[in-house]
């Protein structure tokens, strides 16, 4: 069984807290990087990586991580990449012995950082981005500084799934407020062309979509036009 330090429990608890409040993804993953390098010994800098229309570094702890991040999405290939398409944990024991990646190698060794952890972020079996730990020695994480970071990893992948189901909440809501809106501007414009040219709930529908049709506009902005102005728009001479 492992235990972990009682400080090291309590920033999770915290961390966990601070998820289920009203704070940006980004600040979050921020929280969950600074965290690494305050709780997993050998890392000096970290950072997060999010997929999307393009990769981007959502958190840093120093410009060098943005740095050492930056030098994988340029090649398309490196250890924080290799993480997210595989779902797996990829370690760099030694910079100077990795003979993958050569340009994120070098990269790193020329900011002098000798070994790095990349954990996957996964939501719904999908890799979503990684944790990326970087050390300032060689070896600078033995398994119990893994099990941490595995840790804070989930912590992160279960930030991103609650980001993206606010989202999806959020865009229906407004989605369901802009049909109900429409709703009751449409229902108001054909109770004024009932009242103006003395015809049923039926025809005044008919109206609308026909002038909506001419016009080439939405219902709703025809609608619109007729709550504004007391009368469908006058066709184009």
């Amino acid at each position: 069984m492992v235990v972990y330090p009682d400080d090291f429990v309590r920033n999770l608890q915290e961390l966990s807290r601070v998820m289920v409040d009203e704070e940006s993804l980004d600040n979050t993953l921020q929280r969950v990087a600074t965290l690494a390098t305050a709780s997993v010994d050998g890392c000096s800098l970290a950072s997060v990586t999010l997929e999307g229309e393009s990769k981007r570094t959502a958190a840093s702890t120093d410009p060098i991580a943005l740095e050492l991040d930056v030098a994988q999405y340029e090649v398309d290939d490196g250890p924080c990449l290799h993480a997210l398409r595989t779902k797996t944990v990829v370690g760099v024991p030694s910079m100077g012995e990795e003979q993958r990646w050569t340009h994120f190698v070098r990269c790193a060794r020329e900011h002098q950082v000798f070994s790095s952890l990349s954990l996957p972020l996964v939501v719904q079996d999908v890799g979503r981005g990684a944790l990326n730990l970087y050390g300032r020695v060689p070896a600078a994480f033995p398994p119990e500084d893994e099990n941490r970071a595995l840790l804070l990893a989930q912590l992160a992948a279960v930030a991103i799934a609650n980001s993206e189901v606010y989202w999806r909440t959020f865009a229906l809501t407004q989605n369901l407020r802009a049909a109900l809106e429409s709703r009751d501007v449409i229902g108001q414009a054909k109770g004024i062309l009932m009242a103006q040219h003395g015809i049923t709930a039926d025809e005044a529908f008919t109206r609308l979509r026909h002038a909506s049709q001419r016009h080439n506009q939405k219902l709703r902005a025809i609608a619109d036009i007729v709550a504004f102005t007391g009368d469908l728009p006058p066709d184009e001479a």
